[in-house]
Parts: structure tokens; C-alpha cells; sequence
């Protein structure tokens, strides 16, 4: 008797042909995690799982959900702290450190949208110790608020003290 029929026969246990197979460690994934192919096998987090992450991590930043930055900080903080106890073993830092920058200028993005008027923007940056004419030159951008949230400006007035000091943690390596 084989094994798949020893456990639907006699263990009454549904086997799912999809996520069962026995194969090499690298060509599989494993909840959440794929493993890579050299001499030193590393945990990494699969594609599909990070995926996931950013998609739920956009839609906890939304810039038109009409909430606070308090409201805002502290769901994405709930989700990165349960994201980060699960994922936050594997060893790749690197994959981290990106998904960490990500997040920071996703924030960024959703301060630069809720400032909304240009005097409003000028006003919050110069408050923030951005000079006056970095501020007026990045008010004045036609860029959009993408593409505005690496800019020089916003890393001033917003930096990476200022995010975590906020509540904002960390998914990268700690250190």
C-alpha cells in the first residue's frame, strides 16, 4: 500500500496533490518559504508570500482612506510586528532592508498626499527644516507623489528617526 493511500484509507486524512510532492528543497516552497540552491542552504521568503505583504501593505497606506497618520501607523505597525515574528528569521537580509525602504516611502507617499495644497506642503516642509528652496523647488515638481516621496526633501523632513519614533518598526535585520 502506498503512502497516499495509507493516509486517506486509513488515516481518513485528504492529501493535496497540489502542495504535496517530494522534491528537491530549492524547487519547493514551504509556508512562506523557499529554500536556495547553493553549497549553503538559506531560508527566503517565497515570492508569492512577499507579494502578499506589499499588496496587504498598500492597502493598509492607502492615501485616499481618510484616516490619521496615528490610525494608519498603528495597523501597519500590528500587521509588520505579526509579519515580521514570522518572516523576520529567514536569511536574507537584504530581501528586508528593500521591503523596509518600500515601506518608509509608501509613508512618505501618504504624508506628501495628505498635505495636499501646495502651501500647505511648502509650510510642513520648511517647518520640518527642509530650506526654502528645496521646499518651493519640490512643491513646485511636476512629478507625482510617488515619485516625490524619495526625494530629497521628503527624506529630510521625514526622516527614518522621525518615522519610528511614530511607532513605525523595523521589518529588516535588527542592529
Amino acid at each position: 500500500m502506498g503512502l497516499k493511500a495509507f493516509l486517506t484509507r486509513k488515516l481518513k486524512l485528504k492529501v493535496n496533490e497540489a502542495k504535496s510532492a517530494v522534491a528537491r528543497p530549492h524547487t519547493r516552497k514551504f509556508l512562506g518559504f523557499t529554500f536556495s540552491n547553493r553549497q549553503q542552504v538559506k531560508r527566503r521568503i517565497a515570492p508569492k508570500a512577499l507579494a502578499r505583504a506589499k499588496e496587504r501593505i498598500r492597502e493598509l497606506t492607502q492615501r485616499t482612506r481618510g484616516i490619521s497618520v496615528d490610525q494608519m501607523i498603528g495597523t501597519l505597525k500590528r500587521y509588520l510586528t505579526g509579519w515580521r515574528g514570522y518572516f523576520g528569521f529567514c536569511e536574507t537580509p537584504s530581501v528586508l532592508k528593500r521591503l523596509d525602504e518600500w515601506i518608509r516611502r509608501r509613508i512618505r507617499c501618504f504624508f506628501w498626499k495628505q498635505w495636499k495644497r501646495g502651501r500647505t506642503r511648502f509650510k510642513e516642509l520648511t517647518a520640518r527644516g527642509v530650506s526654502r528652496d528645496l521646499a518651493a523647488q519640490t512643491v513646485g515638481s511636476p512629478h507625482n507623489a510617488w515619485r516625490l516621496s524619495c526625494s530629497p526633501a521628503l527624506s529630510l523632513a521625514l526622516p527614518n528617526r522621525y518615522l519610528r519614533s511614530l511607532g513605525l518598526p523595523s521589518v529588516g535585520p535588527v542592529g
